[in-house]
């Protein structure tokens, strides 16, 4: 249990195997959060914390008097160890005080350093054990720090009860320790940051927040002497949305310039992939939007962990992590020739799939009461259980259970603003009357000359949008670029739904 993915269905079925007739059975597919997770400790967890420590004092009398030598008992009696370390001296910080920058957070960490270490010298410094033990306690307490960071990055962050979502915790989770967590702590710790992570998915299916759990769960090694981390403070994590930029912003933004390298390049400027740093990301989103040239320039920088700003010949370092989203079919566009088959190649050795809501709700239905309940509860927190009722009794209502959600969780949040602002959600392309032969409100509103032409762009965009499903097929409807099309749903949904995107 100590090894396997906190987040599989496969975690509740070791518990179970241990606690036996204690086990406490729980109405979920596997570990997530719910309204009263951080509130309570899970009683299981509780209880298998409590019987690990037993055994493991048992068992350290036994092997430090040398009573047992049989490798596969010693293997288990670290796993247990391990645990049990992680238990007692991590679990109980909130994530947000565990890496903050300043005193309080050093000596806190300087603190717990004091406390493992005589616990780990007390577990484990003994003959028998250290021949097992891959790297020292400094490496130990630098591994438990990421589970407990990459634990929370993951479980604060992908919400749902559905068994796609499961699936894509657990997803989340092997990108960031493997499959195998005792190879991870054995030396593939020291390569996971040069292997590039690709997020595939509909739009609106949390890619970004997939992409910040991976990015910020980076291992941080520990600094036995001065008892503090190689970095402390909130890792680097770089968004950029390449369909939002020029060609030679995206250059300039991700490998930096010199001054005088273009015109407006008036001073030296770092780019992303200089500033990451050693434990940070860059997160490409919309992968897919990139042209040839800059392909192949990135191509080079993954391939061979070097490139130059634009403007010098000086061949800089890349340490970081790069993490890659598109909802194109990228297999697609390398058969088109739009997307390198060699970049495609070095991005997706390792791959997650973003399920969409509709998927989810096939699954579990109650899902959507449960984001529903979360998104209110981040949002409206005095009124969080009236709102959340309301949202239900209207979705119930107006649009019944197999609407198909096709903006997914982003639809969802704005579904909820709406109904909070106004006390009514359109969706796009559905007139207001829900009079799907009638002339649509934004129509009738041209007709009254009541729009502008960037007004009446949009909703037009949308209109042909909601009937073609995707940003291709409606560009090539409408005759225009995919990214015009997108800009201008995006500027419609801003000032439809105020401030809020």
């Amino acid at each position: 249990m100590a090894n396997s993915n906190p987040f599989s269905p496969e975690r509740f079925e070791f518990e179970k195997k241990l606690l036996s007739k204690k086990f406490v059975q729980e109405d979920a597919i596997a570990w997530n959060r719910r309204p009263d997770s951080l509130a309570n400790d899970r009683p299981n967890v509780v209880e298998l914390t409590r019987i690990t420590s037993e055994v493991v004092e048992r068992a350290r009398l036994t092997i430090a008097n040398g009573v047992v030598d049989d490798p596969e008992i010693l293997s288990a009696y670290w796993d247990a160890s391990s645990y049990l370390l992680l238990y007692r001296h991590f679990t109980v910080f909130p994530i947000g005080e565990w890496l903050q920058v300043g005193s309080t957070g050093s000596d806190r960490i300087a603190r717990t350093w004091d406390e493992f270490l005589t616990d780990y010298r007390h577990l484990l410094d003994m003959p028998a054990i250290k021949q097992l033990i891959p790297g020292d306690p400094a490496h130990l307490f630098a591994c438990l720090s990421q589970i407990h960071r990459a634990f929370f990055n993951i479980f604060d962050h992908i919400l749902g009860d559905s068994l796609p979502v499961a699936n894509l915790r657990a997803r989340v989770w092997e990108s960031i320790f493997s499959g195998n967590v005792r190879r991870f702590h054995s030396g593939l710790w020291a390569r996971m940051n040069s292997v590039a992570t690709l997020i595939t998915g509909p739009s609106g299916t949390g890619k970004e927040l997939v992409a910040r759990a991976i990015g910020l769960s980076s291992y941080i090694p520990f600094h036995a002497g001065q008892k503090k981390f190689d970095f402390q403070g909130e890792q680097e994590f770089f968004p950029v949305n390449l369909s939002a930029l020029s060609r030679t912003l995206v250059e300039s933004e991700l490998f930096g310039h010199r001054k005088g390298a273009f015109t407006g390049a008036t001073s030296d400027r770092k780019g992303w992939l200089e500033s990451c740093g050693k434990y940070g990301s860059v997160f490409l989103d919309e992968i897919g939007e990139l042209d040839g040239e800059m392909q192949v320039k990135l191509l080079r920088t993954i391939q061979q962990r070097t490139y130059s700003r634009i403007g010098e010949s000086q061949e800089r370092k890349f340490q970081g992590k790069v993490i890659a989203a598109t909802n194109r079919d990228l297999s697609k566009e390398v058969s088109s020739g739009r997307f390198r088959e060699d970049l495609y190649y070095r991005i997706c050795s390792d791959r997650i799939e973003t399920p969409s809501l509709r998927s989810q709700l096939d699954h579990n239905p109650d899902d959507l009461r449960f984001l529903v309940q979360n998104i209110t509860s981040r949002n409206f927190s005095g009124e969080s259980s009236t709102i959340t009722n309301e949202v239900m009794d209207w979705i119930a209502e107006k649009l019944g259970p197999e609407y198909p959600w096709s903006g997914n969780i982003r639809e969802l949040e704005q579904c909820i603003w709406n109904l909070v602002i106004h006390g009514s959600y359109v969706p796009l392309g559905r007139p207001p009357d829900d009079d799907r032969t009638s002339i649509p409100g934004w129509a009738r509103q041209a007709i009254a000359r009541n729009l502008t032409a960037d007004e009446l762009l949009g909703e037009y965009c949308a209109w042909v949008y909601a009937e073609c499903g995707n940003y291709e097929a409606s560009a090539e409807r409408l005759g225009i670029d995919r990214r015009t099309v997108k800009s201008r749903i995006d500027d419609m949904i801003r000032k439809r739904n105020g401030s809020r995107n």
